[in-house]
């Protein structure tokens, strides 16, 4: 920590900082997990020098970075954070965000634990923003010409198939098998409602 403290003192000036003190930071943010004090001190010695925004192009910094405002309370800065990083692990950073937004749940409800459910209206609730997702959140609907070959299956041969039944449907839709296994699932219990 004092090696990087004093290498960060000694490019405070360079824009973008050297590769080296880049690395160093990642590797810190990594080892320092578990370290709150520690790590609250990296993150705030990086955040205050004048190149800060350029050490959110690593991951663990980004990660260090959000844990640390997270136990602060600070999540709409948390937030602000992931929507202005240029680290290059989208799929992480929207797991970040929604990890602070369940975290704010937890907190408002006074609770350790959220149901899939509530996890799931909470990220319909705060979509991760643009810079996050450019081409959008994924949909995971199935096209109509799936859902209507799922449809007649049901209607015609069985709602309730068997494994061998399953896979041939998966493959000849190309999905998994447990994903058709859901799917008549869902189905079979929406017929009893």
């Amino acid at each position: 920590m004092k090696k990087f403290m004093a290498m960060l003192k000694e490019n405070e000036n360079e824009h973008p900082p050297p590769t080296k003190l880049l690395d160093l930071a990642g590797q810190l943010c990594r080892e320092l997990q578990s370290s709150s004090p520690s790590l609250e001190k990296l993150v705030e010695a990086m955040m205050e020098c004048r190149n800060g925004r350029d050490f959110l192009t690593n991951i663990h910094v980004v990660r260090a970075c959000v844990s640390v405002h997270i136990r602060k309370g600070q999540h709409d800065a948390a937030c602000r954070l992931l929507e202005y990083c240029k680290a290059e692990e989208k799929e992480e950073l929207v797991q970040l965000w929604h990890e602070i937004h369940y975290r704010r749940v937890m907190e408002k409800q006074q609770t350790d634990v959220l149901t899939p459910l509530q996890k799931f209206r909470c990220r319909k609730r705060n979509p991760p923003p643009i810079s996050l997702c450019p081409e959008g959140l994924t949909n995971r609907n199935y096209s109509e010409e799936v859902r209507q070959q799922l449809h007649r299956f049901a209607a015609e041969v069985t709602a309730n198939p068997d494994k061998k039944q399953r896979e041939g449907l998966a493959r000849a839709m190309n999905l998994q098998p447990t994903q058709v296994y859901n799917w008549f699932a869902n189905y079979r219990r929406r017929q009893k409602s």
